[in-house]
């Protein structure tokens, strides 16, 4: 609250990019993996940096015309058509649809404000889910410290993309050294801690499923709310809590022992060539050795 009443919006926002920029800059010096990464992963990094930068800012315009509960409400509806774009199985199917239930009850929609808000709020809902796809892409399972310093480029990109908008309203916040520790604190707290989480997940967890656990999150809101803001859930919190949970304990990640077994059949180690779409994460292996050697 103290930084919107004193430094704009689209100001807010630029703090909070340029200061996780300037985190991941001092903490990874990402610039030295730019000369390694091929050109198609270049466009990757320059593409997310781009939407981190729009995202942030349609998020905090959402935010200055809408309640935050319907901001975020719209926001979740991007990870779950990530979800259901990765559902194979009846048993996903279930999973996806009591998580969607349990986030429906606990989030409360408002449908009330300007019209433009809901315009930044659904840009935002879909720069969301790129983020995703976007950030699914430079993760690196066998060395989760690379998508880091890959996620690290990209928010210098960002701070760069979102300076000609933000800069400006960001300028009051440098006469006032209380502003640019608060500015500081969201850059870390939103965008270092949150995203560098984010990328460790991705590097573990196939697209579909790190999406359904992005329905923990209003279910955490919850709980904190509860113990630190003393704001005792209704019946209808601990509801929606309990379909959010039984979601994901219904759900299930498939085998890669099937898989591999599938693509030995086929005379395929890797499955290079697979389209990358949502829940498709686990078939993308390096080299096809044995159609090579063929």
């Amino acid at each position: 609250m103290l930084l919107f009443a004193r430094v704009s919006v689209l100001g807010v926002a630029w703090l909070r990019i340029a200061t996780a920029a300037a985190v991941f800059a001092a903490w990874r010096r990402p610039w030295r993996l730019v000369r390694d990464l091929s050109p198609s992963a270049r466009r990757t990094l320059i593409a997310l940096g781009a939407v981190l930068a729009v995202m942030n800012s349609a998020f905090y315009l959402a935010v200055d015309r809408l309640p935050l509960s319907t901001v975020g409400a719209i926001e979740f509806v991007g990870p779950v058509i990530l979800a259901a774009a990765g559902t194979r199985t009846r048993r996903n199917a279930g999973s996806l649809a009591l998580t969607i239930a349990g986030v429906g009850t606990i989030t409360v929609i408002r449908v009330a404000g300007h019209p433009l808000g809901f315009v930044f709020a659904f840009a935002n809902c879909a720069l969301f889910m790129l983020y995703i796809v976007l950030g699914h892409r430079i993760a690196d399972a066998g060395r989760p410290a690379a998508g880091v310093d890959r996620l690290g480029a990209a928010m210098l990109i960002a701070a760069v993309t979102a300076t000609p908008w933000g800069l400006g309203g960001a300028l009051p916040a440098f006469r006032h050294p209380v502003l640019l520790l608060a500015g500081a604190g969201v850059g870390v707290c939103s965008s270092v801690i949150p995203y560098v989480c984010d990328q460790l997940a991705m590097a573990r967890m196939p697209r579909a499923t790190f999406s359904l656990m992005l329905a923990l999150l209003p279910v955490f809101a919850t709980v904190i709310g509860a113990i630190v803001l003393r704001q005792v859930p209704t019946a209808q919190d601990v509801a929606g809590i309990g379909l959010v949970v039984g979601g994901l304990v219904l759900h299930q990640e498939s085998q890669p022992g099937r898989t591999e077994r599938g693509l030995r059949k086929a005379g395929i180690d890797g499955a290079e060539g697979v389209a990358d779409m949502p829940g498709h994460d686990e078939l993308r292996h390096n080299g096809r050795k044995r159609l090579d050697a063929g």
